[in-house]
């Protein structure tokens, strides 16, 4: 297979490094959010504007730039993106007036909006049919959420929230290194860039609710987690901090293994699976005793809810072979971040029962999951269909939609 040749490796390293790197800027804004709270005054309103900024500018053009990088490939958007991400995230700090502030913050996540359709139509090209190689790509972004609080707090410590400004050098040396190498990232561009086969938007729009509830259950986590241990396990700062840690790394681990382990037995059911198993880690995370013993069920959660994430990346793009990069829009921006909108509600949530309580209720979500993933379609159920409908198609049927595991012939 092309994708096993050392030169496809090195892209999808590349793409990987460069998903890292952006999805940092995702990152570093929960991060600095505090400081500016600290330093500059903000109220909790205000502090929630500027996280409010970051998730519209990531989320909402991201399947608009889709379908623009699926009209014309536009080699260069992605180290465009990923500079204006940096650029904006990073002079934020020195922005003098929440209103400036506020803008840097939006055009920072206009810049994520921008890179990651154009960086998951490439990598895709690049990675060609391996799921494992594309877990290259998706990991690099849970790699950068995790490194984004690790490399921002002692900073933001030492120097307050101007430390921002270290952060442009990544954004622009990574741009660089894209920019370089735009030539060689759509290896089709001529023109075989579509891939065979017909757009499946009922099996697509399954995957994103799948998608969604991942995005939720991953934010419910991450916010509360550290409050969880700090508020009713009585841990200290060090340990809260060591629980997010584990979580994150749990997911960074479960990205890769989940891509890993659909190219040995298939994408939907390494997506089941993920989704399934994830019930059972966030019960056991919430109910083991003892500050020490749960650190395990946080790497657990943080694994089982990332097994799908490549997957269900790769698979979207199966499912719309002609719009990868709308595929991509939706997969990695906006079903991602969904998230980050019902946070609010879990922090009401909270303000009345406790971190305890979301914790409580987050094991229920994946229930929804899991009820979606049972009709999750493998791609290779239609293809044979495909080929004998010929290139016209002239019903335009889709046919072979039966769920996974159903038995059916294609």
């Amino acid at each position: 297979m092309t994708s096993e040749l050392p030169g496809v490796w090195c892209r999808m390293r590349m793409w990987g490094a460069a998903h890292a790197v952006d999805d940092l800027y995702q990152g570093l804004v929960p991060a600095v959010v505090p400081y500016f709270v600290l330093e500059r005054g903000y109220g909790y309103v205000a502090a929630g504007g500027l996280t409010l900024a970051a998730t519209l500018g990531s989320a909402v053009p991201q399947p608009l730039v889709g379908l623009l990088v699926d009209r014309r490939p536009l080699p260069w958007l992605s180290a465009a993106g990923l500079a204006l991400a940096g650029l904006g995230a990073g002079l934020s700090g020195l922005a003098d007036g929440y209103a400036l502030v506020w803008l840097l913050v939006l055009l920072s996540g206009l810049g994520v909006a921008a890179f990651h359709p154009a960086a998951g139509r490439a990598a895709r090209e690049a990675a060609g049919d391996s799921t494992g190689a594309m877990s290259v790509f998706a990991a690099g972004g849970s790699v950068g959420f995790f490194l984004a609080p690790v490399l921002a707090t002692p900073l933001l410590s030492a120097w307050g929230v101007r430390a921002t400004a270290v952060f442009v050098l990544p954004a622009l040396l990574m741009a660089a290194v894209l920019f370089r190498a735009r030539h060689r990232t759509y290896p089709h561009a001529g023109g075989g860039a579509k891939r065979p086969g017909r757009d499946r938007w009922r099996p697509f729009l399954v995957l994103t609710g799948v998608e969604v509830v991942r995005s939720v259950v991953f934010f419910g986590v991450s916010t509360f987690i550290e409050l969880y241990w700090l508020r009713q396990l009585h841990a200290s700062h060090l340990l809260a901090g060591a629980a997010l840690t584990c979580f994150l790394l749990g997911g960074v681990a479960g990205t890769l293994g989940g891509g890993r382990l659909a190219d040995r037995i298939g994408m939907v059911r390494t997506a089941q699976w993920g989704t399934a198993l994830t019930v059972p880690a966030l019960v056991l995370l919430r109910v083991t005793p003892g500050a020490w013993a749960p650190l395990l069920f946080a790497v657990l959660a943080g694994a089982t809810l990332n097994l799908p994430f490549a997957v269900l990346v790769k698979l979207g793009q199966d499912y719309l072979p002609n719009r990868p990069g709308t595929a991509a829009g939706v997969t990695l921006g906006l079903a991602v971040s969904v998230g980050g909108l019902v946070a609010p509600l879990f922090g009401l949530l909270a303000q009345h029962h406790g971190p305890q309580g979301v914790l409580a209720l987050l094991p229920a979500i994946p229930l929804l999951g899991v009820a979606l993933g049972a009709f999750m379609v493998e791609p290779g159920r239609w293809k044979d269909a495909d080929d004998a409908d010929g290139a016209d198609g002239a019903d335009g049927a889709e046919p072979g939609l039966e769920p996974a595991g159903s038995g059916a012939a294609s």
